[in-house]
Parts: C-alpha cells; structure tokens; sequence
C-alpha cells in the first residue's frame, strides 16, 4: 500500500468533512448543504462506503478526502498531504533537501513572528510611537483592533530591529532573507522599515510572511511593503485573507478593497467578508485565492481616475480567472447547444468621489452596506466607463462606443441578458438595435476565426481509494510520452482520485522536474510506470479516455436527475425546462461517446 493510499484508509472521511459541515444520516451516506456555494437544500453527500464524497448542487464538484482539505483551506496537495499524514499517523520520510528548506522557511517565519511583536510592543508601549497612536485613534482604530491585527511601530535609528533579532538569535544573514533589514552596498546592514506604520501581512493560516509600512510625514514611498521572499510574494497575497476567509465562505462573497485601513475598519464594524489587493492591481494569483472560497466578487476600489483605471483591470483579471461552466443556450434556429460563460458572478461598488472605504464604514457602516449591496453588475460597470471617455453627441465616437461594447454585449451568451445589454447600448448611441446587432456580428466574424474551444465541465463524482482506469490511462502516458498529445485537453474532473488529478496535471504542462513533486506522488509515477502495457498503445488511451469521459457524463446526469427532483418539489417550472434541455444535452454526448468508441473498435479490427 502507498503513502497516499494508507493515508486515506487511516483517516475517515466522514469525521473530516463533519468537521466543517453539519452531516445528516441519508441512507448510507451523509448530506449537508455544501461549504463550497450558498443553497437552501442540502445538495452534498458523503459517501463512507467510498470514502469520497460530491456535490450534486450549483458548483458540482467532488473527490476524496484530499480534495475536501485543499479546497477548504485553500491549500495545495503536498500541505493536504503532510496534514492528514500527520492526522493519520503516518510518518512521511523527508528528503535532505526538503528538511533543509522546511527548517529554512522555518527560521523566516520565527523572525517575522518575532518582529511583528517587536513592532506591536513599540506601537503600545513606547513614547516613540506617540504620534502612530494618535493617528490610529483619529482615523477611528481601536485599541481591539490595533491588538487583534497587532499592528506596530518601527522606530527612526538605522538598526534598532537588526539589534533586537540578533539579541534573539537570528543571524543577520536571515533576517536580511526575511526582508526584515536590508544590506547596502558597502555590506553594512540596516532596518528596512523606519519610523513606519506597521501592518504584520499573514498567509491563510494566519503566519506572519511579511510587513506593509506606512510613512509620517513627507518620507516617500508612503506605503512600503515587504520584497518577494521565499514566505513573501505580494502577487499571491491578500491582506487580511485568513481572518476573512471563514466569513467569505458563509457569505458565499468576497469584496476586495485597496487599502489595509480599509480591511480594518470593515473588520472592526462586523464586515469580515473584506481583504485588500495591497494598494495593486488585483492579479490572477490572488483571484486564485479567493474562487476557492467563493464565485462572487466585489471590487471597491478608489474612485478616481486611478482607482478605476484599477477596477477595470481588476474585473479583466477576475474574468479570466474565474472558470467557465458549459450551459444550454438556445441558438438562432431553436436548436440547444452547450456555451461557455462565466462561472462567476463578479460586480463593482461605485464608491463616493474621494472616500475610501475605511471613511465611509467610519462616518456611516449602513452606507457601506448600502454601497455593497447596490454593487453593479461588471457589465453595467464597463458600459458606464467606456461611455464617459466619449462624446456621444458624435457620430464617430458612437461607432468607437460600439466597437469597444460591442465585443462586450457579444460575449453575453445567456439570451436575456444578451438582448438586455444590446438594448443598452442601442439607447445609450441612439441607433437602432437592429444595426447594432448587424454590427456586432460583423466584428465577431473578425474576431472568431479561431474555432472555440470546449470549457472545462465541472462535474466529478463519487470514487473508491484506486481506480484501475485512471492508472491504466496515466501509466500510458508516464510510459509513452509521444502519446501525450492526447491528454493535452482532458479535464483533470475525469480523474477522481487526487494523487491521479496532480499527476495528469503534471503530464499536462510538460512532464518536466519531476523532483519538485512531493515524494509520495514520485513514488505513485514510478508504480504506475512499472504497470503492464498491451502491444496497442495508442487504441488502449483512446479507449481509456473514452471511458474516463463516459463515467464522468454518466455522474454528471445524477446530478441533473437530482436538481430535475428538486426543481419539481420547489415547483420551478423555469428550471425545470433548463434541466430537461441540459438532459437532452446530457444524452446526446453520452451517445456520441458510445458511437465514437464503436467507430474505433471497427477501425481497431479491420
């Protein structure tokens, strides 16, 4: 037995998932409402049989254990392992090189643990710090929070925290590594932050990784954060996430701010759904962050020029991040066909000229609430700032206003709202929607020359410790590189057991440094490489990803034989009609997969 497979038979996966969700007996299996979306009918299950478990609701997702952990703490496979490893008992052997790092990182989180507490004890305690006290408290701050986020002061002389961590044990050497103190050019070393501000940034488990300063006075930068470090890098962070991430799931929302002043004046009034981009643009590796959590976003942003130069560039981000769920749409002959759209509901807070978010929770927190609750839509968003930057009044400038939309409205593929947004943008230009549309089309037939692509299904499904097929299929494409070609486009959802999904995933982009994965999955390569092959190599993957495919669309038509119950006790007769025609959809690639798979049996035989 492996590692990975002693794990999951050591650990119950009933007992971890109940953990973080309310279980109740159904059968032999256990339902709740789902951790991972809003829904008012339990549409989770746990399957103790199979020790997996699956949602049958809007986000249809599912695996083992493992997956559970990632995707509730946000967390990649090797942490989920060292965690139930350690959970079950089972004793991981390290590598050297893995120790060394471990006890590296290590040492870098003890001294901006240490730091921080400096920092804090200076801001409470000190008469240095007088004047940061002040300020704290004439923005609104209170002492709870000040404590609870433990913010500090970092003193004006040129080493006073240099000192103070080598009193403590730590080499210079590390704390310049820690980016705690920098090193001039001469050698000489010295505080990187001085007479600052101090906001402690921490990781989703809530360890300090890095530092954000703020300035008195005329000292420029006025904010300055910490350098990328091997805890620390500011692209994948988000202030205030691991105090936030219990709430944004609850709430099924997340809403992103700019500032840390603005995370904790949201916080100290009770909106802890609230994280902050760090003064940046938000970045994909953040929206990363936040998608585990949730499909809902808000951006609130500055409101001027800057700001919402941001805000666009924000919602671009976050739309490219978010991923795309396959969904029956009517085309022009009544026919239903299967569209990619945003899995994703992402909209904007217009907020106040020259207020930000920490000023309005501070002089009124309903108008906040208000403000959140009112968010536009991305779309009605992009059409109110395109259309500023033109003079409608000229006929030219209504033809660059439907340029730049026209791609916009084109992307909706959902009808209502496509036809909704075209008769915008008819109104807002004053022409004719009929014209509008012609010129929509006119544009697409330029920008789709390129045939698109299918979207990544959602579904997975229920599944045992090991799947024979899976490893049939994975040690073919471990065997045979030439074959790998042919897994470029399968969903990792095909494969149910994780270590089988990090594995394809690392096929996937390129099969290369096979050292940087954690060792058990090394091991699970190495045993599916040893696995015997037929003589038709090719034949065997076809069939095994045909295979793979049909298991998936099999459980996929349970999930919508369960939603097509529910929408008939709820009485959604609109509902209902969308899950028929997704049934017909259902079936029909369930079909094509038994065609497709007996046109290769004949061509196999010839």
């Amino acid at each position: 037995m492996s590692i990975i497979e002693d794990i999951k038979h050591k650990v119950d996966i009933t007992e971890v998932i109940g953990e973080s969700v309310s279980l109740q007996k159904a059968g032999r299996n256990f339902r709740a409402l789902c951790p991972f979306h809003a829904e008012k009918h339990g549409s989770f299950f746990v399957f103790p049989d199979r020790q997996s478990w699956h949602c049958f609701g809007s986000c249809g997702t599912g695996g083992d254990v493992f997956s559970f952990v990632m995707r509730k703490d946000n967390i990649d496979f090797g942490t989920a392992l060292r965690q139930l490893a350690e959970r079950a008992g089972v004793m991981l052997e390290r590598e050297e090189g893995e120790r060394k790092e471990d006890k590296e990182r290590e040492k870098l989180f003890q001294i901006n643990e240490a730091a921080a507490a400096y920092y804090h004890d200076v801001l409470v305690n000190s008469t240095m710090a007088k004047g940061a006290r002040g300020y704290l408290a004439g923005r609104g701050f209170s002492s709870e929070t000040i404590a609870s986020f433990q913010l500090g002061f970092s003193p004006g002389s040129v080493d006073t925290l240099l000192k103070y961590l080598a009193g403590k044990g730590f080499a210079e050497s590390d704390q310049v590594a820690a980016g705690v103190v920098l090193e001039g050019e001469s050698g000489g070393k010295h505080d990187r932050f001085r007479h600052r501000l101090m906001f402690p940034i921490r990781d989703s488990n809530g360890r300090v990784i890095g530092f954000g300063g703020r300035a008195f006075g005329e000292a420029q930068p006025k904010y300055l954060n910490s350098p990328q470090t091997a805890l620390f890098d500011k692209s994948s962070t988000l202030y205030g996430l691991d105090r936030a991430r219990a709430s944004i799931r609850k709430q099924n929302l997340a809403v992103v701010v700019e500032g840390y002043p603005d995370v904790l004046m949201a916080h100290q009034h009770g909106f802890e759904n609230v994280v902050a981009s760090m003064g940046t643009s938000l970045t994909e590796k953040q929206v990363s962050a936040l998608k585990k959590l949730t499909t809902n976003l808000i951006l609130a942003l500055d409101a001027d020029a800057a700001g919402e130069a941001a805000t666009l560039r924000g919602v671009e981000v976050a739309a490219r991040a978010f991923d795309q769920k396959a969904v029956p749409i009517p085309n022009a002959r009544g026919v239903v066909v299967l569209e990619n759209v945003l899995d994703a509901e992402i909209r904007v807070a217009v907020l106040p000229q020259g207020k930000d978010p920490d000023e309005i929770i501070l002089e009124e927190p309903s108008r906040w609430g208000t403000l959140v609750d009112s968010a536009v839509p991305m779309v009605d968003y992009i059409f109110e700032v395109v259309a500023g930057k033109y003079d409608l009044s000229r006929a030219g400038d209504k033809s660059l206003v439907v340029k730049d939309l026209g791609r916009v409205v084109d992307g909706i593929k959902d009808p209502i709202r496509h036809a909704h947004y075209l008769q915008k943008l008819a109104r807002m230009v004053n022409v004719d929607e009929r014209l509008i549309q012609a010129g929509i089309r006119g544009q697409a037939g330029q920008d789709r020359k390129e045939p698109r692509k299918s979207g990544k299904d959602e579904a997975s499904s229920p599944l045992s410790f090991r799947s024979p097929l899976e490893e049939h299929c994975l040690a073919l494409l471990v065997r045979y590189p030439e074959l790998r070609g042919y897994c470029k486009d399968v969903p990792s959802d095909y494969f149910e057991q994780s270590e089988n999904r990090e594995c394809l995933g690392w096929l996937q982009s390129g099969g290369v440094k096979v050292e940087e994965l954690d060792k058990p999955l090394r091991e699970h390569l190495e045993k599916l490489h040893t696995r015997l092959i037929p003589n038709e190599r090719e034949g065997a993957l076809k069939d095994c990803i045909s295979r793979l495919k049909e298991r998936f669309l099999r459980n996929a038509k349970v999930r919508e034989n369960l939603s097509i119950e529910e929408a008939i006790a709820a009485g959604d007769v609109d509902r209902l009609i969308r899950l028929g025609e997704q049934d017909v959809e259902s079936s029909a690639s369930l079909q094509n997969v038994f065609i497709e798979r007996s046109h290769g049996v004949r061509a196999r035989t010839k």
